[in-house]
């Protein structure tokens, strides 16, 4: 049995993508017979206070030499001083989601600072783990040894087919994502506020709290669009609301500008519903030619055609459940991933 740490920047127990994937792979390395402890970090980050990062350095070097400790990318620019500091006792794997440099929101000169800081920790690292190829590509194009890269792509659970709406003049649209300026939430108000019919219904899951600034602008918009009898944010879901949610849906639309995979995109097909997305991160390869319609990101008129087109037409959305049905069978489990995270720590430490 190998003994692993999770440092993770807040609460493990976060309603995020990137959140989920660290439980679900801690669990899953747990499965494989490995002792994994959870290391939660005080403080916000990747914006971490002058206290957060002197408690972070403190909780590295309180760890064990020799210690095999898995890193989230989201805490690496704020505590890259003792990651470089530790790595010399440690064996630290950089577990990146997404670099900082792609983070939507965040102000230039801090941006450029964090990257800078985050790039020492990168190349501390023994290893590092993207959770996407498209991650993959962007450490790669930055100079880092492709041979110190390794992807491990989240995984889905098995779900029931949705069952959908089952009312003839409503379209339930279903997203599922952190409201923040990366979303495209914007985007997505947009389209449906320009659709010709109004048979619909659009329900957003996912915080308001983590980027209040765009919380406020989306809550604006729908004042100013009439759209209040239509559109609902319900803020972060438990994993019961979640599954009801995936089941009253008949379209699941995600008009995000970044994703280093696309879970929610997953968990969506896993349920064979089809997709209005755009084409970032794995959200092709999962969709594939049948499944839904996507767009290039952040085009907001193309996303209202493809949106009109899905919502407007009863025959296009059968036929793009029938993919979604197909598309299901392909998704790979978290058994798959922990297996994956297992050979990549095991072959390259």
């Amino acid at each position: 049995m190998t003994r692993l740490a999770l440092v993770v920047p807040g609460a493990i127990d976060t309603r995020t993508g990137g959140y989920e994937y660290d439980r679900r792979i801690a669990a899953g390395l747990r499965a494989r017979g490995h002792h994994v402890d959870i290391v939660e970090l005080a403080g916000r980050f990747p914006v971490a206070s002058d206290t957060a990062i002197a408690d972070a350095g403190r909780v590295l070097a309180a760890l064990p030499d020799r210690l095999t400790i898995l890193v989230d990318g989201l805490a690496l620019g704020a505590i890259s001083d003792a990651v470089e500091r530790e790595a010399c006792r440690l064996r630290i794997v950089a577990l990146v989601h997404m670099p900082i440099g792609e983070e939507s929101g965040l102000d230039p000169a801090l941006t450029a600072r964090l990257q800078a800081a985050e790039r020492r920790a990168l190349e501390a690292a023994s290893l590092i783990v993207a959770t996407g190829a498209r991650t993959i590509e962007s450490l790669a194009r930055s100079g880092l040894p492709r041979e110190r890269l390794a992807l491990v792509e989240p995984g889905t659970d098995p779900a029931p087919l949705a069952r959908g709406s089952r009312d003839p003049s409503t379209v339930h649209l279903a997203c599922v994502a952190t409201v923040g300026p990366g979303k495209g939430h914007d985007v997505l108000l947009a389209a449906v506020a320009a659709l010709p019919s109004r048979g619909w219904r659009l329900t957003c899951a996912g915080s308001l709290d983590r980027h209040p600034a765009t919380a406020k602008a989306l809550r604006e918009t729908i004042r100013a669009q009439r759209l209040g009898e239509r559109v609902s944010l319900v803020g972060e879901l438990d994993p019961e609301a979640l599954a009801r949610l995936y089941d009253s849906a008949d379209v699941f639309v995600l008009a995000t500008r970044h994703e280093s995979y696309g879970m929610s995109v997953a968990e969506a097909l896993s349920r064979g519903l089809p997709i209005v997305s755009t084409t970032t991160g794995a959200i092709p390869a999962l969709v594939g030619g049948d499944a839904g319609v996507l767009v290039a990101p952040g085009d907001a008129d193309a996303f209202t055609r493809a949106l009109a087109s899905v919502a407007g037409d009863p025959t296009l959305r059968a036929k793009l459940a029938e993919g979604a049905r197909r598309a299901r069978h392909r998704l790979p489990t978290w058994e798959t991933a922990a297996a994956a995270m297992d050979a990549a720590i095991a072959g390259r430490i």
